[in-house]
């Protein structure tokens, strides 16, 4: 594979200048954000594929807790065998100005050891913020659970098994007091700090609503007076989101990846002239077993050894000068010339490095 398709994501990101994105792209109003909610439950109806009770005594204790607290009574000593039944987290996010009554989607995941969650009806639960209260109830039949099947020691799994979601499956029962400029004026968050974004858009805000409607406090955050007027507040708010404004140009940087070898690229990166060799050592080791097995009537036993063979081979590599290149396209040519492979090239882009040849942040993730 040539080095230019592990930087095809990047080249279609390529252009001459910066374009231009809206606010709402660039920046987020602070305080309007989502919150995570967390609960416990049970799912029922399962077909012989839930919690093993054996392993999992959370589970019969919840089923008691809940048939208690809807007035059935167990004999003391009662050995549930449950297979139907299996005990499961719930998660969701609450939406910014979500009201009681709106209904968000809901991921159930199982936390014991269940084989399948399909066909299964999440019985209600509470879903808690973290503060401890209750802002949505839960429930409802799930959809989205993969396929298994097993037999004679053989199984088949289509996607996952044990966690589903449920689309509107909590119902809003407490929304979060959100302040959106009731002191006059709010703070966009850029999502990447940075002075020469914020200084535009603070120039594009105040050229729209007048002079001193905005101001730089740090290269994130840009404070914006606002409206008294709560309709007003509202429309003023949707206008700056629509305005459109260039972001600076990124710094140069290369994001690698060790574990799939990935190594992407972005438009900054320069290259100055370099001389690079490249050559691939191949180490090949074969493992054959040998049986020595005993003349007849000997009493003798049967000895199994291993022999191995050891193969080291080298391609001799040539040096390859590299000119400087102030494009992307450019450094990308230049690297496909040493023709490495994309474990190589993660070698050769911090060796580049390390010699002051590349000028760009290396990030291995």
């Amino acid at each position: 594979m040539r080095i230019t398709h592990l930087f095809l994501l990047t080249a279609l990101l390529m252009s001459s200048m910066a374009q231009a994105e809206r606010i709402k792209d660039l920046a987020s109003i602070q305080g309007v954000r989502i919150n995570q909610l967390v609960g416990y439950g049970l799912v029922v109806g399962l077909d012989g594929t839930g919690d093993q009770t054996t392993q999992t005594p959370f589970t019969t204790q919840s089923v008691t807790n809940m048939l208690t607290g809807l007035g059935v009574t167990l004999p003391p000593g009662t050995n549930m065998q449950l297979k139907n039944v299996a005990a499961v987290m719930v998660t969701a996010d609450l939406p910014p100005f979500a009201q009681a009554g709106q209904g968000i989607d809901i991921t159930v995941s199982s936390i014991g050891n269940a084989k399948s969650l399909r066909n299964g009806t999440l019985v209600m639960t509470p879903l808690k913020g973290a503060d401890g209260r209750v802002y949505a109830m839960a429930q409802g039949n799930l959809v989205g659970v993969g396929v298994g099947a097993a037999a004679s020691g053989s199984a088949v799994k289509i996607n996952h098994l044990t966690v589903g979601r449920i689309p509107a499956g909590a119902t809003v029962e407490r929304s979060v007091a959100t302040a959106l400029g009731e002191s006059g004026s709010i703070n966009l968050e850029l999502r990447q700090s940075d002075f020469t974004t914020a200084s535009r858009v603070v120039d594009a805000v105040n050229a729209r609503f007048g002079k001193d409607t905005a101001r730089a406090l740090n290269g994130r955050v840009i404070e914006v007076h606002t409206p008294v007027g709560e309709n007003d507040r509202v429309a003023f708010l949707g206008g700056i989101e629509g305005l459109d404004v260039s972001p600076a140009q990124g710094m140069a940087k290369v994001i690698i990846n060790a574990r799939t070898g990935s190594v992407v690229m972005n438009q900054a990166i320069t290259l100055d002239p370099s001389a690079v060799s490249h050559g691939n050592l191949t180490v090949t080791i074969n493992t054959e077993p040998v049986i020595s097995q005993p003349l007849p009537y000997s009493r003798g036993e049967t000895v199994v050894t291993s022999q191995s063979q050891i193969e080291i081979s080298q391609q001799p590599g040539e040096v390859i000068l590299l000119k400087g290149s102030a494009s992307l396209a450019d450094v990308v040519k230049a690297l496909n010339s040493i023709g490495a492979s994309p474990q190589d090239l993660m070698a050769i882009l911090q060796a580049l490095k390390a010699s002051g040849a590349l000028h760009a942040e290396l990030e291995v993730i």
